[in-house]
């Protein structure tokens, strides 16, 4: 897991599991570091909450937005 680029399946469609997995991941560091951050100034309220919340939510999707960009092969052809 926690690679830099996508994966395919052996059948040639993408690895969604393996995205999601690394995306989460990163998202948690994401929350926990933002959190912590935060948390430093002695005033740990909501506001700070929903910023770590925020950050995290943009870790993981731009994770899987570069996975899902990054595969070798390109994109999907839509199926018929």
């Amino acid at each position: 897991m926690l690679h830099r680029s996508g994966k395919n399946n052996p059948d040639g469609s993408f690895d969604w599991i393996d995205a999601l997995a690394d995306a989460g991941i990163i998202a948690g560091m994401t929350f926990f570091a933002t959190l912590g951050g935060t948390g430093v100034t002695g005033a740990l309220t909501i506001r700070e909450l929903v910023a770590a919340l925020i950050a995290a939510g943009g870790s993981f999707f731009g994770a899987l937005m570069l996975k899902r960009g990054l595969t070798k092969g390109g994109a999907p052809t839509p199926s018929t």
